[in-house]
This record gives structure tokens, sequence and C-alpha cells, in this order.
């Protein structure tokens, strides 16, 4: 269990205006201005569990992330994780976790993956069975096979990247620490990850604590999202009560033929055009219903009686969206 109890932590980081005259001021006397990362955050994760942990950038993620791993010591607060506190146990504490940086690298950049993960094994003291065991499943669920010889700096990205969670996960831990794990990926490899991740879940138990700006990522892995917005959690809830409460919008896509539907008087307020790629083509029409207002089967008979409807579809508002709401309305 995560048990994260008002932590907080400022950095000081210099300022300067621009110039020579600005610069050699700075050598004088340079100026600092405190940045508060963290400011009393609590947060409770279970075992098992797969959080999604969202927010701006700048918002205190990066920072959240090593603490709960013990690179950084916070400024006051208390974080317990299997019972230990991070920072003061580390030795003990990071047998039992796995990180990945989206933006660094645990691989050594000059020498095939098999020696940095050969070297990871004898940094954690795993034994030579259990590695044998994990670097098998590992490789197959990850498909590595083929990469394990080459050199760190000769992959791309993806398999760059699939290389870092198999080597965070090589002594087995508990918990998983992934920072913007998708960054850069395509479609093909970011679907692999996740795939593997949630089979990690299902089959490990593993707790899962995942930062990212992609919401395709949190809709795929998580049930749960924390907000954090200027280092304060700002909201923390179930990710289908958060889309229910702030998507009060349907998206209706219909295709028709003949005369192209147009909005009854009265329902303009229920009823609007959306302007979607779709709705830029010929015999296609998206529009977003208030359901707060109209529902969805009085908005589709409204454009059934304009015309004759080919195919139709139904979606909420997108994840991203609503995110964005979310934004505004905590002004962050």
């Amino acid at each position: 269990m995560i048990e994260v109890s008002h932590i907080t932590k400022t950095f000081q980081v210099a300022r300067r205006s621009a110039g020579l005259k600005e610069a050699m001021k700075a050598f004088v006397h340079r100026e600092y201005q405190e940045v508060k990362a963290l400011d009393d955050i609590s947060f409770t994760i279970e075992d098992g569990e797969m959080v999604g942990y969202i927010g701006p950038n700048g918002a205190g993620k990066s920072s959240t992330i090593k603490v709960l791993s013990g690179i950084l010591t916070p400024d006051g607060g208390n974080c317990l994780i299997n019972g230990r506190v991070p920072w003061k146990e580390r030795v003990r504490h990071v047998k039992e976790i796995g990180v990945v940086f989206g933006q660094r690298s645990q691989l050594w950049w000059d020498v095939p993956i098999m020696d940095s993960f050969e070297l990871i094994k004898d940094i954690y003291q795993v034994e030579e069975k259990a590695y044998k065991k994990n670097l098998e499943e590992l490789t197959e669920l990850l498909d590595l096979k083929d990469i394990l010889r080459t050199p760190a700096r000769q992959l791309s990205l993806g398999q760059r990247m699939r290389c870092e969670i198999g080597a965070s996960l090589l002594h087995n831990p508990r918990i998983l620490f992934l920072d913007e794990p998708t960054i850069g990926l395509d479609a093909v490899s970011k679907i692999a990850v996740r795939n593997f991740i949630l089979e990690r879940n299902r089959d490990h138990g593993t707790t899962v604590i995942l930062t990212t700006h992609d919401m395709q990522d949190i809709e795929a892995l998580t049930q749960r999202i924390l907000l954090i917005g200027k280092g304060k959690i700002l909201l923390d809830g179930r990710l289908e009560e958060v889309r229910e409460r702030f998507s009060r919008d349907k998206l209706i896509t219909v295709q028709y033929s003949g005369k192209k539907p147009v909005l009854r008087e009265g329902m303009t307020e229920a009823l609007k055009v959306r302007a979607t790629k779709e709705s830029a083509i010929e015999g296609i029409l998206t529009v977003a219903v208030d359901t707060d207002i109209l529902k969805v089967s009085e908005a589709i008979a409204c454009l059934t009686s304009q015309t004759e409807i080919s195919d139709i579809s139904v979606a909420g508002t997108s994840l991203d969206e609503v995110v964005v709401q979310l934004y505004k309305q905590y002004e962050i």
C-alpha cells in the first residue's frame, strides 16, 4: 500500500533577465525564486491498483514520482510504501519498485541490451533462476528477442522503451512507476506497451502509477485518476464518475442521403452542429447534444424526421475534452 500524507517540496530556481549586463550581475548576486513543486499532497493507493496521475506541465507529477521512488527527500510530510519510508530505506525500497522515466534511460548507451540487463540483475541481486524466468517472460511479452544483442543507441524509440520497461521489471517489483512511458511511440508500440502493462497487473498484481499527457493511455490502463495542479491534489476519483460529471454532451454522427438536416426551431441550445472533419464531408453531419436539455432519442428523432439516415453513431465527450474542462475549472 502507498500512503502519502501532507508531502511538501520546494525548489529554488535561479532567475535573471536576458543580456550580457544581467549575466555579469548574476555572477555577483544571483536571484532565486522559490517554486512549490508539491504543496501538502495526500493520497492512498491500494495494492494492485492502477492509477492515472495527470496534470499540466510543471504541476508536480514527476516530483511526486521521485519522492515515491526515494530519489527526492521532501521538505515535510510523510510517505509509507509497504511500511517503508522511501528516502530513508532506499536499498530495501528499490528492490520492490520499478521506475520508467520516458525521457531518461537506465540502459547503457553503447553496450548490447543484454549486458545492461545482466548488470541490472547484479545491482538488484536477483537470483539466477528468478532472473532467467523473468527475462524469458519479458522477452516474449515485450517482443525483445531480436534486439537483446543490439546497443541501446541503435534502437528506435519504441524498441528502447520496451527495453526500458523490461529493465524496470527484471527484479519482479510489486510497484511500477511509469512517467510518460509512451512518449513519442508509434501506434503499434503504444498498444504493445499498454497490453503488456495490463497483463503484468492481471498476472502479478503489480501496482501501477501512470503519469502521462496521453489520455488514451489513461483510458486503456486505469480506473482512477488523481489530478494535480500547482503542486496540489485537486481531484481524486473514479474515471467514469469524472467523465459523467464533466461530460453532458453526446456526439451524434449521421450519414444521410438527400437534404441536409437542419436544427429544429427551439432546439438550438440543446442541439448544435459540431465542427469535425466528418461534418465537412457531404452526406455526414455531427451534432453535439446537451443531454440535460434534450434526450439523445429526441435528437435522433429530430434528424431522422428530416432526411433518410443510412448510418448513425453516438459517442460521449472524449477524455481529452473532459480534462480540458477540468483544467479550466481548477484554473491550472
